[in-house]
């Protein structure tokens, strides 16, 4: 994917009665959670198993031009639906071929706009990570904690692309940078902010850079 760029401790023992039944395992706690599912789940991905529709519009401001294309995702299908500037393209996404590449590439970096706490766990295959603490995060200067990925540059969303994750005190995102080619200077750097609650998913509707000159931002957010 090219990113859109104008784009339990101890156990008490409650009774000695026997039992029949075999002991399930304790559920783990955050604090027990692989880094990735942890930091997942403070974006609420633990709700994304119940989700099986998405529909949502995705809006770029940059300067005076204004940019927009909605999307219907069936998560259950993985029909995808497009609509923008008056066309309308429907698909399966595992019946992608030369004709249907551009609109599901838009797909693919719409959807990771969005939802990129949650492909750190869809596609942990794909990439290398590191973590760091007591970032200085590159906008607002804020102490954070980092989370960069390097995707491998054989395949994947993002072939040889690098992305560095800056997290509040509650491991939500709220700064980003994209470098192309994992080049070491971003390619562009933006705020993850308004936060709101899907049916438990925690979606940053808006994304702008340190001038506000580029706004992605999405609209018409449905989860069914």
């Amino acid at each position: 994917m090219k990113l859109f760029l104008p784009l339990l401790g101890l156990m008490a023992i409650m009774s000695c009665k026997p039992s029949d039944k075999k002991a399930e395992p304790a559920a783990e706690t955050p604090a027990e959670l692989p880094l990735l599912d942890r930091l997942a789940q403070a974006h609420g991905y633990d709700h994304w198993k119940g989700v099986s529709e998405i529909r949502f519009t995705f809006n770029v401001d940059r300067d005076t031009t204004h940019y927009e294309r909605s999307w219907i995702w069936d998560v259950r299908s993985q029909r995808v639906t497009r609509i923008a500037q008056g066309d309308t393209v429907s698909y399966l996404r595992s019946a992608v071929d030369s004709t249907l590449a551009q609109a599901d590439g838009g797909f693919i970096n719409d959807k990771y706009w969005m939802l990129a706490p949650f492909q750190w766990v869809w596609d942990r295959e794909s990439f290398t990570h590191t973590y760091e603490e007591g970032v200085a995060a590159p906008l607002s200067g804020k102490t954070s904690n980092k989370l960069t990925i390097v995707y491998q540059g054989d395949g994947g969303y993002t072939p040889g692309d690098a992305y560095d994750f800056f997290l509040d005190e509650n491991d939500r995102v709220f700064e980003w940078n994209f470098r192309r080619g994992n080049q070491p200077e971003p390619s562009l750097t933006s705020t993850w902010e308004d936060y709101k609650d899907f049916g438990g998913l925690q979606i940053a509707t808006m994304h702008q850079n340190a001038d506000g000159s580029f706004k992605l931002y999405f609209t018409g957010i449905e989860v069914n």
